[in-house]
């Protein structure tokens, strides 16, 4: 698992490209701002992730599986509670930034690789909803 990136994935960088030339400029990964972002658009206090499918347990849905545990033949107890406490990480950082003024957007990996101009303009339609 020490292997698995946290950053600059290929979803992260599609989107990122995509954003770029829509001439929405950004800062990566911010260190003071809770959670640290993929990217971070301080101007309107914009906080955007990445989520990959697997670790922030979306994989399951993807595969129409019934459930998270059925992902895992093996160690299942073990990867529902290490996927639950990701989501459950996942929550607690958009709820304390969302009361800190922040607009939380959480996109998927497997739209992004999908279709990365469509996520990039959702993303776009999103901050323009905020102004």
């Amino acid at each position: 698992m020490a292997a698995v990136r946290n950053r600059d994935s290929k979803a992260e960088l599609l989107l990122r490209r995509e954003l770029h030339s829509c001439g929405l400029r950004y800062r990566l990964h911010a260190r003071d701002v809770f959670g640290r972002p993929d990217i971070v658009i301080r101007s309107r206090r914009v906080a955007l992730f990445v989520d990959g499918d697997f670790w922030h347990g979306n994989a399951w849905r993807l595969r129409n599986l019934p459930d998270l545990a059925s992902m895992f033949p093996t160690r299942t107890e073990w990867w529902v509670e290490k996927i639950t406490r990701n989501m459950r990480r996942d929550e607690e950082v958009s709820r304390r930034l969302e009361a800190e003024g922040w607009e939380v957007i959480r996109v998927w990996e497997s739209e992004v690789l999908e279709d990365p101009a469509a996520s990039a303009a959702r993303v776009l339609q999103r901050i323009e909803r905020k102004m």
